[in-house]
């Protein structure tokens, strides 16, 4: 599907859907405790669904709330299968997150992704588990199978690849019979992830004790259930926080100002990048905060000054090769973004003057060229823009709803 973009200023209220790591989170504790938990505020997206779709494939129960489609009922797991197979779509957090939670339910599971999912690593993994009574069969490519049954010890996890490892075995590790030690053996990137995580789990009953280089995991914890809101998406926020800085007048519903997300830092950045009506240029250290990487791409695509992007080159292998795609993007529009080995460098241009970008199969790519368009002195359309299913079902709704013109072209 194609968008046609015509430049605009958007106005009005929109309210921000569900955060997506949240949601992840507090479907996975709740399909994990042992009775029934309801979670409300949610929206669906393919990730969501991927994530829903798995655990329901482990033993859990879901029923969409019969008079709110933002209402899950979640019925805990009570006994496993022996086998599982599991797609988790182009969800990495899906797939990073099921692996030892698999591993400690003691279910053969064979796992199937798309796009660039079965590009993405898990090496760590396949290390660590293999420790600890997991077997593999895996080729570098997927379907692949895990069989066996996770036991509890000390992990050794590198903390610059992705929290999403980290994740995983935080809900995984409380299952398993006798005590389990993460142990990082490099800074932590992406820490806000991780500290969602530590966050809902509490509300789910489990503890988790963190050490001076890593985390300690009691085992033989039980999941409770419990009743949870999810709260909005600074990380989809973020492209209307952008929009505002661009000259939108837009009021940002459905968002925590005491949440823990660590793309709630777009609101400082915005604001420190705005003086006298102008974008100024900035410097962003991205380790915690890779998502925003696309839409401050734009930022400093706009700017007076040079931007510099940096400690982002994880985003490498992201639903694509996100540095590279946001340097495309915005190089196709008019703008000059050089690629570093680390994140991006962002030379004002003036201005951009539309044209036509590839989404790469990425939502975040799609949603960023849309707010870049919005300032554009031509039109830009946008090849790939289903994308934002992935994340954003609606967010092309929102966007018209808020005076944005966006058309369908080409439904190919």
């Amino acid at each position: 599907m194609d968008m046609l973009i015509k430049p605009s200023k958007l106005r009005g209220k929109v309210d921000i859907p569900a955060s997506k790591s949240c949601a992840h989170r507090a479907l996975i504790c709740a399909a994990l405790a042992n009775g029934h938990s309801t979670i409300t505020g949610l929206n669906y997206s393919k990730d969501i669904e991927a994530t829903i779709d798995a655990m329901s494939a482990l033993g859990a129960g879901f029923c969409v709330g019969q008079h709110n489609s933002h209402i899950q009922q979640v019925f805990g797991i009570e006994k496993s299968p022996e086998k599982a197979v599991i797609d988790c779509n182009e969800s990495g957090s899906t797939l990073r997150f099921i692996i030892p939670i698999a591993a400690a339910l003691g279910v053969e599971t064979e796992f199937h992704g798309r796009g660039r999912l079965p590009q993405r690593p898990i090496d760590i993994y396949i290390r660590e588990l293999s420790k600890h009574g997991i077997t593999f069969n895996y080729n570098n490519a997927m379907p692949f199978t895990i069989s066996g049954k996770l036991t509890s010890g000390t992990y050794e996890i590198e903390g610059n690849v992705s929290s999403q490892f980290i994740t995983g075995l935080l809900f995984a590790l409380p299952l398993v019979d006798g005590d389990s030690e993460i142990v990082l053996t490099s800074h932590l990137e992406s820490r806000p992830y991780v500290d969602i995580t530590i966050d809902i789990l509490k509300r789910f009953g489990i503890v988790i004790s963190e050490t001076e280089n890593g985390f300690r995991i009691k085992g033989g914890q039980k999941y409770v259930p419990h009743d949870e809101r999810v709260e909005g998406d600074y990380s989809q926020a973020a492209f209307f926080y952008v929009a505002n800085a661009l000259g939108s007048h837009i009021s940002i519903g459905n968002l925590n100002p005491d949440s823990v997300q660590g793309d709630k830092k777009i609101t400082d950045i915005t604001v420190a990048a705005e003086s006298d009506g102008k974008i100024t240029g900035f410097r962003a250290d991205c380790s915690d905060i890779p998502d925003l990487v696309p839409i401050l791409s734009v930022l400093g695509a706009y700017g007076t000054e040079k931007s510099v992007i940096y400690n982002a080159e994880r985003l490498r292998i992201k639903e694509s090769d996100r540095l590279a795609a946001c340097a495309d993007m915005l190089n196709n529009l008019g703008g000059n973004v050089s690629v570093t080995p680390d994140g991006l460098e962002i030379t004002p241009t003036g201005g951009l003057h539309g044209g036509t970008v590839d989404s790469f199969g990425d939502h975040r790519i799609v949603m960023a060229a849309a707010i870049a368009a919005l300032r554009c002195d031509g039109e830009v359309i946008i090849k790939g823009a289903e994308a934002v299913r992935k994340s954003y079902p609606n967010f092309f709704d929102d966007y018209k709803n808020l005076g944005g013109k966006a058309d369908v072209i080409n439904m190919e």
